[in-house]
């Protein structure tokens, strides 16, 4: 399917996006240093943490990339606004969630046993697919996604790694989770797991 977008603003935002899309190392960089502060500095005035603005920064670059990959990207702002827009409305829906889970605690253990069984079938099997992908990864690859998806800290990783910086380890991540997402898509259960 190729790429569709459009800029009112700016040529040098499509060029962003083109560059997103391929994974370009100046382009993540660049977001890192100016970006994710930002971001950052967001999640924390927002009941969030460090963590959990890395986690909402990543989905917000893969959104744009599975968004920019099937269908038409309006922006008529900057590419960063653009971003963190994302990330904020990313970062509010989990804020609503957590408030949903804790106000339908009681109601949730009303639901049969019926439901809960086939929702715990259908998690073993996106967990089976997940597993069996990240295991065709290289080996640096996956140590690295199971220290990421296991919440440690940047600081800890770029040690544990010998990455030069966080930075340098944020770009390897990104390209690990994008290697993973990948597998995973082009699996045949994909489709059925996504839709169920």
């Amino acid at each position: 399917t190729p790429v569709r977008y459009f800029f009112m603003n700016s040529k040098s935002n499509s060029l962003k996006l083109e560059a997103l899309l391929n994974g370009d190392p100046e382009l993540i960089r660049s977001l890192y240093h100016t970006l994710f502060p930002k971001v950052v500095s967001f999640v924390k005035k927002n009941k969030g943490t460090y963590n959990d603005a890395e986690e909402v920064f990543h989905n917000a670059l893969f959104q744009l990339i599975a968004r920019a990959k099937v269908r038409t990207v309006i922006i008529e702002s900057s590419f960063e606004a653009y971003i963190f827009v994302i990330c904020k409305n990313l970062w509010r829906k989990e804020l609503n969630k957590k408030k949903k889970e804790v106000r339908n605690e009681e109601v949730l253990e009303l639901k049969t046993n019926e439901n809960s069984q086939l929702t715990a079938i259908l998690q073993q099997e996106r967990w089976e697919l997940f597993e069996e992908m990240i295991q065709k990864l290289s080996a640096r690859c996956k140590a690295l996604l199971i220290d990421y998806f296991n919440k440690i800290p940047y600081k800890t990783i770029v040690s544990k790694f010998s990455f030069a910086s966080e930075n340098a380890a944020f770009q390897k991540v990104f390209k690990c989770k994008k290697q993973l997402a990948d597998l995973i898509k082009a699996d045949a259960r994909y489709k059925n797991l996504s839709n169920s």
